[in-house]
């Protein structure tokens, strides 16, 4: 359990702690469904074992947020983890994001709800690939735009010459 979980604190871009108490199991189940779906993982570990598996990780920050029921949520992809959590503790009170890291550098509740608002993995790359295509589509309707201003002149030309 304990190798599991430095695995977890070790490849994890964004690892988030919360307190879970009084969700139900469907409640939970959702949480994990919403995790899934952004390619992260909800975890529920003993916080001793946690404190173990932390010691000498980048993210040993994380221990002082380990007391009473936590739960930890974490992805690989820098922001997914805290987008998911903090969309999740707006809709359910009973889930209280306590803090987290990311990578060395640790996070209290307002900086995991920093991270939440910054582009995911995702929506960076298709950015990226807009700004990289912009240009090309540019030149086309350069290119285009004479030819087409000079076929609306001839048929102007040509509809009062009919005239």
């Amino acid at each position: 359990m304990v190798d599991e979980l430095g695995q977890i604190f070790d490849s994890s871009g964004v690892v988030v702690v919360a307190h879970y108490e009084g969700l139900t199991v469907a409640q939970m189940q959702d949480l994990r469904a919403r995790m899934r779906d952004v390619g992260g993982s909800v975890r529920v570990a003993k916080n001793k074992l946690a404190k173990i598996a932390l010691e000498g990780k980048p993210c040993a920050s994380l221990a002082d947020f380990l007391t009473g029921m936590t739960v930890l949520t974490y992805s690989e992809d820098p922001v997914a983890a805290a987008k998911v959590a903090d969309a999740y503790a707006k809709d359910n009170e009973k889930f209280v994001i306590l803090g987290g890291a990311m990578g060395e550098t640790a996070l209290d509740v307002d900086g995991v709800k920093a991270v939440a608002k910054m582009p995911s993995r995702e929506e960076l790359i298709a950015s990226i690939v807009g700004c990289i295509g912009a240009p090309a589509s540019n030149i086309a309707g350069a290119i285009g735009a004479p030819a087409s201003n000079i076929a609306s002149i001839l048929s102007t030309i040509e509809d009062k010459a009919a005239a």
